[in-house]
């Protein structure tokens, strides 16, 4: 294996052990006045996904964008609590970011560069050059591509699903004021909820668009899917 080979990505258990389990912790268990206090039990709280994610970030050799907007929502998120604003900008933000990159992929399929490509089309994971030459081989490049406008309004409708649903959950724990042990129990537990309540449909509705993309490659060129998987 080649140096330049890129390092594969923390597992799935690590992920939920630092953006879900621990924050989720440390915001309902140490957010009184006689341990951490509720500003330095939210700060400690969200240095976790944070930390994991730059760290994510470095592992991968490259810039991924959701992993970078994960990043950012969790820094407004302790901007908002920090600074005390009011409950609701969360909830706003929770909606605004799964819904911006639900817009981003939409209407970037309208450009010469459309996100479903990036997100569907791993090259880890597919052998493209592979790929599209077995689409020019039989010209089915422009059937593709109409195939693949397809997903993306599938990979569209799932951040819009996340978008509502992050505001719903948020509008409906968020009720306490920042900067205080009740607030960070509420954030705990929309943490705590937002894998079962949020990242499980929304992981089933790409499942979906994945499945839907496979079965695609498979009948557009003829060929099983398995011929392009990476070995």
């Amino acid at each position: 294996m080649s140096a330049s080979t890129p390092k594969k990505s923390p597992g799935f258990l690590l992920n939920l052990v630092f953006n879900i389990i621990i924050p989720t912790l440390v915001l309902s268990k140490l957010s009184e006045e006689h341990l951490l206090g509720p500003v330095w039990a939210l700060v400690a709280a969200l240095a976790f996904p944070v930390c994991f994610g730059l760290y994510e970030l470095k592992q991968s050799q490259k810039v991924n964008l959701l992993s970078v907007l994960g990043i950012v929502s969790v820094l407004l998120t302790g901007g908002i609590s920090l600074l005390q604003l009011d409950p609701a900008y969360i909830a706003i933000k929770e909606a605004a970011v799964p819904g911006l990159i639900a817009l981003a992929v939409f209407f970037s399929q309208f450009t010469k560069y459309p996100l479903v490509k990036k997100i569907l089309l791993n090259d880890e994971l597919l052998d493209l050059s592979k790929l599209q030459q077995s689409l020019q081989q039989k010209n089915a490049v422009a059937l593709f591509e109409q195939k693949l406008r397809h997903c993306a309004y599938l990979v569209s409708a799932t951040f819009v699903l996340s978008s509502v649903l992050n505001y719903g959950l948020a509008k409906y724990l968020l009720v306490s004021q920042p900067g205080t042990p009740a607030f960070n129990e509420e954030l705990a537990q929309m943490t705590a909820l937002s894998y079962p309540v949020i990242a499980l449909p929304s992981m089933l509705m790409l499942m979906v668009a994945i499945f839907y993309l496979f079965y695609q490659i498979g009948k557009v060129t003829g060929e099983s899917v398995e011929n392009f998987l990476r070995q």
